[in-house]
């Protein structure tokens, strides 16, 4: 997920940063505040919809199909609250006391999820998912601004980023299972989830005072134009988040098929229909690469309604299903969700080297984007085949079957996540390059949405089977493999539409 927001001021001149390994200085700075940022975010991804279903549903089955739905939920309404705290940041606060505020809003949602009440629960969700709209976009927007716009280095510098990123997501839930099996009595059969929200709010409070110290290093990069953006200001936004919570506390809480139709799909709709009208607007070329756009949304969209079963359905699956005993040693539930970070940091390097090897041969973005899409659903493919053939007496399938869906998937996502948001600065209007980053993110909260559907219809009123499993992956095989042969079929009609754009 990377940044929403316009730039705040292009005509700034940036600072000559003192370089460290070949790049700005406080690149390092944000790259530990990012880091820390998605320790807590990912350390509390695998432990969610399990803590859901032990302390609110005594542990049944029913409770599957609730979990994976405000799951869902939530994941859909942080990436539309991207767009809101991008657009705060360019026009009223500046992304660096945007960054502040929204790192000390997350951290008091992490607190208060630990509290064993789902009213609390919830509304600590809500309270996540506010801050997380203020501080997720615009940090990544920060890297951005710190090279010049011919710069060479930038692609390198949000590769070295994105490591960040992954380093985060790959030790918080090995630390935060690790913790859990260990401290209040927590044992690897009943974690003490308590102490993966708190480990998770120190995590977020470290993201905090590492950037409350480091910002000296940014000198006016980030900063509001003009001296605005005082006390005053970050009072009225501070206000505005609050206000928020409650509204986004009811979305969570009514049935997510409704927040589906009712509220994502006409946000989505209405985005798309600003960005054609805009791209109509500045001529037939402009037109033709809207179009393009929007109908990769539709894709993306689908991918990610598969790819986020990480978080939901595969993760009871994990508990419930693989068989995790290694020579005697139970592999914790929490550790697959590392699985997709460290596949990514070992096979980007990879991916890159071949695209560049295959030279004039190497596929354009739609196909790329099919190429993600299939490899989803050879994922599905190997489960589907795990759940017909290696089911064992116990009724457990073997453990290295899903660690490969991780990794498959992980080759997916590296063929389309990569693409996806330079895309959207090619394609998008020239006046709503801002507006196609929000429909890219919108996109894929939704995706994220429907996975928490498509979860509860595998799991059902009674919990996850190894038969209702099976059906519902191999559902999913089936949609995302004609999903990417369609995607390939028309791929030379989006690119014609691209107007020569790579």
């Amino acid at each position: 997920m990377s940044g929403a927001a316009t730039a705040l001021d292009t005509s700034a001149e940036i600072p000559e940063f003192k370089q460290v390994m070949g790049h700005p200085k406080p690149l390092w700075m944000l790259f530990m505040t990012e880091f820390w940022e998605r320790f807590a975010f990912y350390g509390i991804r695998w432990a969610l919809v399990l803590y859901i279903v032990t302390q609110f549903y005594g542990g049944a089955g029913a409770g599957q199909d609730p979990a994976s739905k405000l799951y869902g939920a939530y994941l859909a309404l942080v990436y539309a609250a991207a767009i809101f705290g991008g657009y705060v940041a360019d026009r009223v606060l500046g992304y660096q006391r945007s960054i502040l505020l929204g790192a000390v809003i997350m951290a008091i949602g992490l607190f208060m999820v630990s509290m064993p009440n789902k009213e609390v629960f919830t509304f600590g969700l809500a309270t996540i998912i506010s801050g997380n709209g203020l501080f997720k976009p615009n940090i990544s927007t920060m890297v951005g601004k710190l090279y010049a716009p011919g710069d060479e280095r930038r692609d390198s510098g949000f590769t070295i980023f994105y490591m960040g990123i992954n380093l985060g997501a790959f030790i918080a839930p090995i630390l935060t299972a690790a913790l859990a099996a260990r401290l209040m009595g927590g044992t690897a059969a009943l974690p003490a989830y308590k102490v993966v929200f708190i480990t998770a709010g120190i995590g977020m409070l470290i993201s905090l005072i590492w950037f409350w110290y480091g910002r000296r290093e940014l000198g006016g990069i980030g900063r509001p134009p003009g001296g605005e953006g005082g006390k005053r200001n970050v009072l009225y936004v501070l206000a505005g988040a609050l206000v928020a919570i409650p509204g986004i506390y009811f979305l969570l809480s009514i049935p997510a098929e409704t927040l589906q139709w009712w509220v994502l799909t006409p946000m989505f709709v209405a985005l798309c229909g600003l960005l054609l009208v805009e791209g109509v607007r500045e001529g037939a070329v402009s037109r033709d690469k809207t179009i393009a756009m929007l109908i990769i949304f539709v894709f993306n969209i689908l991918f990610w309604m598969f790819f986020e079963q990480a978080g939901s359905s595969f993760t009871f699956l994990a508990d419930e299903i693989v068989n995790r005993n290694l020579s005697g040693w139970t592999f914790p539930t929490g550790w697959f969700q590392s699985v997709n970070s460290i596949a990514i940091i070992a096979l980007a390097p990879i991916i890159a080297w071949i695209w560049v090897k295959l030279g004039r041969a190497n596929p354009s973005i739609p196909r790329k984007f099919g190429l993600g899409l299939i490899f989803n659903g050879v994922a599905f493919a190997l489960l589907w085949f795990a759940l017909s053939s290696l089911v064992a007496s116990d009724g457990k399938i073997p453990f290295w079957t899903l660690f490969m869906v991780y990794v498959i998937q992980s080759v997916g996502e590296l063929c389309l996540s990569p693409i996806g948001l330079s895309m959207v600065t090619k394609l998008a209007p020239l006046r709503l390059v801002g507006f196609g980053m929000g429909g890219w993110f919108l996109s894929t909260g939704i995706g994220n949405n429907l996975s928490g559907i498509y979860a509860a219809m595998i799991s059902g009123d009674t919990g996850m089977t190894v038969e209702s499993a099976r059906s519902g992956y191999t559902q999913g095989f089936y949609i995302l493999v004609i999903g990417g042969v369609v995607l390939f079929l028309i791929a030379p009609l989006i690119q014609k539409l691209m107007h020569g754009v790579k």
